[in-house]
């Protein structure tokens, strides 16, 4: 769980980068609200709505809606996480934001209600927290999807579907579907974020372009292999990407 503040829209010549991550998001807008753009299109987020953002491949602008006082909070859930919260179809949310309300109904106009009633930051945690708690409760742990999700973490990205098959026994076609199910992408795709997310990470944490080169071929088989992935999960080069980092496009990679 992290908290976006702002005392209005972001620098102008700043860029209102979000790097995707592999995670799912949930979030409340506390004061004021957020407008995103992802793959082409516009999401607007309301002051006291609740959103679930779906597995994201592709670089997101974000910037309080109106130029004043933002406050956000925001859970993320890995992959491992969001399929045990809520029963959604990942597929039809992928690269989309959507309303809580929209998704799973009665149950998310009520908590919306809470926390806008919660006096403090503090008590709006706690009220997600406790509905989150509740809703896992209700579900059981996929052990193959798991599996493969620990493997691709444990790689780094650098796994083939061809080695899950093998070391699962299951079909490239029966986890596309489980994948698809659960997460809404297939595994390879997984694999790409995942993999451009150990040089993301590094690279944010430093700002130094030194870092990308120096562990480029760690990840990646060419320059160009390495651009190509660069330009689509942050829609831009090394260079310019450079001149117009800020805060929440690092803090939020990083933290």
């Amino acid at each position: 769980m992290w908290v976006f503040e702002s005392s209005g829209r972001l620098p102008a010549l700043d860029r209102k980068l979000i790097v995707p991550n592999a995670n799912f998001k949930l979030a409340f807008s506390c004061r004021n609200g957020l407008v995103a753009q992802v793959d082409g299109k516009t999401f607007s987020q309301q002051e006291n709505e609740i959103t679930f953002t779906g597995l994201v491949d592709t670089a997101v602008m974000l910037d309080p809606k109106e130029d004043a006082q933002t406050n956000t909070i925001v859970v993320e859930f890995n992959p491992h996480g969001a399929y045990r919260l809520f029963s959604l179809p990942y597929v039809e949310v992928k690269n989309q934001i959507i309303g809580m309300t929209d998704l799973i109904g009665h149950s998310a106009a009520t908590l919306q209600t809470q926390l806008a009633e919660a006096g403090t930051v503090a008590l709006k945690l706690q009220t997600l927290q406790n509905f989150l708690l509740k809703q896992l409760e209700r579900t059981a742990a996929d052990p193959i999807y798991d599996y493969c999700i620990n493997r691709i973490n444990e790689c780094k990205g650098i796994i083939t579907v061809a080695q899950l098959e093998k070391e699962t026994g299951y079909s490239a076609r029966w986890l596309h579907k489980k994948f698809s199910e659960h997460l809404g992408t297939g595994a390879k795709n997984l694999c790409e974020i995942v993999r451009f997310k150990q040089l993301y990470q590094a690279y944010s944490a430093s700002g130094d372009l030194q870092v990308l080169k120096e562990q480029l071929y760690d990840f990646y088989y060419d320059q160009s292999h390495f651009l190509r992935a660069f330009k689509r999960f942050t829609g831009s080069n090394p260079t310019d990407l450079q001149n117009s980092l800020n805060e929440l496009a690092t803090k939020h990679y990083t933290s």
